[in-house]
């Protein structure tokens, strides 16, 4: 498995820990009724709580970018140690993203989040190299 397939397993497993993490944050604090419902009203998801839906949503927006990075990368045969080095930092920064964002911390969850956007580009640019 190429490192950037790695990553991007890891990058998925993150996903499952964030998605724990925000259940266990918005336990009781939102209506139950609500969140089992058709949902054709937006849920209220007050502070911790809708922070951590909030980077998870991002999360999620991320790894479709990071998921067709690291797969063109594998599938072509492009795995080398700029594009493995910019596939740990994507994940390393999307670790710190959410205690970044979890806690409010201005400006710098957004330049975490800029640092893991650019690992990205980067790897797809590798990849047109």
């Amino acid at each position: 498995m190429t490192p950037e397939i790695t990553v991007l397993t890891l990058a998925a497993l993150l996903w499952a820990v964030q998605f724990i993490a925000y259940l266990a944050v918005s336990h009781g604090k939102m209506d139950v009724n609500k969140a089992i419902g058709p949902r054709d009203t937006e849920i209220e998801r007050p502070g911790a709580s809708g922070r951590m839906h909030r980077a998870l949503s991002n999360l999620t927006e991320g790894l479709t970018l990071f998921a067709i990075a690291a797969l063109v990368i594998a599938v072509t045969g492009q795995s080398t140690s700029f594009t493995a080095a910019a596939a740990w930092i994507f994940l390393i920064a999307r670790v710190i993203y959410v205690p970044a964002y979890a806690l409010g911390w201005t400006p710098w969850r957004t330049i975490v989040w800029l640092v893991s956007f650019f690992a990205t580009v980067a790897m797809l640019l590798a990849a047109l190299i």
